[in-house]
């Protein structure tokens, strides 16, 4: 199973004629993506170079093709609208890639979300989501997926699905780092663990989806055997979360901070990113963490192996080598 997104999930692309809307709609597209339409205001009538067809407005897409979740590539002034756009348009899944976003268009946005409960937004400034389908040829980037979701811009073959898994397992992982995000996808798989879904919930200090939302579905999820968390300095949301995956956790979690040699009050990559008091070092955290009963990697290089740990994997691992 899964969590969001799946292979049924209809997806549609705001901002699918700029840049790098239209590059990363072909790239879901080619993971197996159902891609089913886009939005540019003023060019609706016309196609993309995929044969997709373009509508003026998300409520038009969803009336013409039964959309459910939406991409967001549009640019940080007009995204804060695209995103409450997609849920007036009753989408469940808002993936708002774009970074950049003002701070004071989010703290509107989010409050003005609390309307459309039905509706969950990923980001902004994420990667964004997948559920890993599973491989039916090829190697590498030219492999061919089938019965996922990619919702994004994460190269879709690194990531492994259940039934593709050697060891049988597979978790989920929940990240602040879009890159570190890759990371612990690849080491997971070359270990032989799958995913079942990945979420990047972004480095911004105001978004949608967080760690606690998502262990909560993780938690309930049957094919999902542990999971992943991977945040950084600055701000409690990696506290808050060890202490609900303490009280309400059955599942293994394996935890990293990025950020150890940050220095205080600098903002380090995501805006999100700046240590604000003792509280929000990156040891400070990691301490947290391991009080709360979760296993720390030391480094990100440690990821994989990790979570094989926690999972119970060691011996099994080490018999096939």
């Amino acid at each position: 199973m899964a969590i969001l997104v799946d292979g049924t999930t209809r997806v549609i692309c705001q901002g699918i004629t700029g840049s790098a809307g239209a590059f990363h709609t072909k790239g879901c597209l080619d993971y197996g993506t159902r891609m089913v339409g886009g939005v540019t205001p003023g060019k609706g009538g016309q196609k993309d170079p995929n044969g997709l067809p373009i509508f003026d407005t998300v409520a038009q897409a969803v009336a013409a093709t039964g959309a459910n979740a939406s991409m967001i590539f549009v640019p940080p002034p007009f995204a804060a609208d695209s995103i409450l756009e997609a849920a007036a348009a009753g989408l469940k899944v808002i993936c708002a890639i774009t970074e950049g976003i003002p701070v004071q268009d989010m703290i509107r946005t989010k409050a003005a979300l609390g309307s459309y409960p039905n509706s969950t937004l990923i980001g902004p400034n994420c990667p964004g989501i997948i559920t890993p389908g599973w491989r039916v040829s090829g190697e590498g980037p030219s492999a061919k997926f089938e019965g996922g979701c990619k919702i994004g811009i994460m190269p879709g073959y690194i990531h492994t699905h259940k039934k593709d898994a050697k060891t049988g397992k597979a978790v989920g992982i929940i990240s602040r780092s879009g890159t570190l995000t890759y990371e612990a996808v690849w080491q997971c798989s070359q270990l032989g663990i799958g995913q079942t879904t990945c979420v990047g919930i972004g480095g911004d200090p105001v978004k949608g989806f967080n760690f606690i939302d998502a262990l909560e579905h993780f938690a309930k999820d049957p094919e999902t055997d542990g999971v992943v968390m991977i945040g950084e300095i600055g701000g409690t949301d990696e506290t808050l979360a060890g202490e609900w995956i303490k009280a309400h956790m059955r599942k293994p979690v394996v935890g990293f901070i990025a950020g150890r040699t940050a220095p205080p009050g600098k903002r380090m990559g995501h805006a999100g990113a700046i240590i604000g008091g003792a509280d929000d070092t990156a040891q400070a955290k990691m301490d947290s963490l391991r009080r709360s009963g979760i296993m720390v990697a030391e480094s990100p290089a440690d990821l994989g192996k990790t979570m094989a740990k926690a999972l119970s994997l060691e011996p099994a691992l080490a018999g096939s080598r």
